[in-house]
């Protein structure tokens, strides 16, 4: 039950602090979530998470931007 609690605290708050964000960071919050679960899930270690983490950062950025033009 706590653990349920905690991420939907968490989520919450994500989804709170990213109503004043351009179509370029919510991308590039969305792409780092995604990216950082993506990377723990495939090589299990900090380092795949940090890097899946950058990765998707990077192409939701890219994503959100060609949304803006």
């Amino acid at each position: 039950m706590k653990k349920i609690l905690t991420t939907l605290t968490i989520s919450t708050l994500v989804i709170f602090a990213m109503t004043g964000c351009t179509k370029t960071e919510e991308g590039a919050v969305l792409g780092a979530g995604i990216g950082a679960l993506a990377g723990q899930a495939i090589g299990g270690d900090t380092g795949a998470t940090l890097i899946g983490a950058g990765a998707g950062a990077l192409l939701g950025g890219a994503v959100g931007n060609s949304q803006e033009n």
